[in-house]
Order: structure tokens, then sequence, then C-alpha cells
């Protein structure tokens, strides 16, 4: 029994730890989007000549820009939709085995993010951009810190279902070669 409720403790444990970095890139997100509606609203920054530039956009569709011209409909939508993304990410995240750090940080990642940004929506009505990258005349679309961790927190998804979901299956295969 003891042994059940030290590993009980050590799961919930690590899952806290998860959220708790999760908390903290939504404060980043937060902070820096407070930051750039402060010091970026009337006059943008370069940072480094050429590829990267500070400017405060206010986003009212959904990635990348899309989906613009949803009014007071698009809004609510969009709101929901996110509710719905973070709920079903949260249950991801506590259905996830404890030793799969990859995925549980992605879902960590994608967490702070869209509650990031589904702050943003449901008191402002619109998402804070103000971080452009570019090359030459290419201009990668405005994002924040939210859209940031979502972008890391899906890449790190992709990997694991691509990749390392192949290495299990792999394995699992050796496993019952060996056995017969």
């Amino acid at each position: 029994m003891a042994i059940v409720d030290s590993s009980l403790k050590n799961r919930t444990a690590w899952r806290l730890g998860y959220l708790v970095a999760a908390l903290g890139i939504y404060l980043m997100d937060q902070a820096s989007k407070a930051w750039a509606v402060r010091r970026l609203r009337f006059a943008d920054r370069t940072i480094i000549r050429g590829f990267l530039d500070l400017v405060y956009a206010e986003n009212r569709g959904i990635a990348f820009g899309q989906l613009q011209e949803g009014g007071a409909f698009g809004r609510w939508f969009f709101v929901v939709l996110a509710a719905a993304a973070a709920i079903a990410v949260l249950f991801y995240f506590f259905r996830t085995p404890r030793n799969d750090d990859r995925l549980l940080g992605s879902c960590a990642l994608l967490l702070a993010g869209i509650l990031g940004n589904l702050t943003d929506r449901v008191r402002l009505g619109f998402v804070i951009d103000f971080i452009m990258l570019h090359a030459g005349q290419y201009h990668w679309p405005t994002f924040n810190v939210a859209d940031a961790s979502i972008s890391f927190g899906a890449l790190l998804l992709a990997y694991d279902l691509i990749f390392a979901g192949g290495k299990q299956e792999t394995t699992d295969h050796r496993q019952l070669t060996t056995d017969n």
C-alpha cells in the first residue's frame, strides 16, 4: 500500500510541476502583452535590423490573422473553440502516463498558449501580437509568447506521434518476435 501511495504522490507531483511551468508561461505571455500595450502601441521597435521587430497588433481572427471578419459572433466562437481545446488538452494531459515527459511537456505548452490567447479574447475581444520575424521581403505573421508556446507544443506532439510512436511500435514488434 505504501508503494502505491508513493507512486501516486510522485505522479501527482510531476503533473503539478508541469502545470506550474504552464502557469509560468501563461504569466510570461500576459506580462509581455501588457508590456507591448504600454510600449509598442504607438512606436514599433527594431531589435535586429532585417530580422526581428516588435510591433503592436490586434488579432481578431485565428492563427496568423486568418478569419478576421467574424465580429462578435467570431469572437465568442473562438472563445468556445479555445475553451474546448484547453479542456481536451487538459484531459489528454491527465490521461498521459507519467513517464512520457515529451507528451506532458507538449500538453503543458499547448495549455499555457491556449489559455494565454483565450484570456485576451475574453477580456479584450482580440489577441495581442507583437513579435515580427522577417528576412528580406518575407515576413512571418506577427505572433506572441502564447503562439510560440502553442507552436512548440504542437511540434513536440507531432514529433511524438510521428517518430516516437514508430519507435514504440518497433519495440513492441521486437518484443512480440522475441517472445514467440
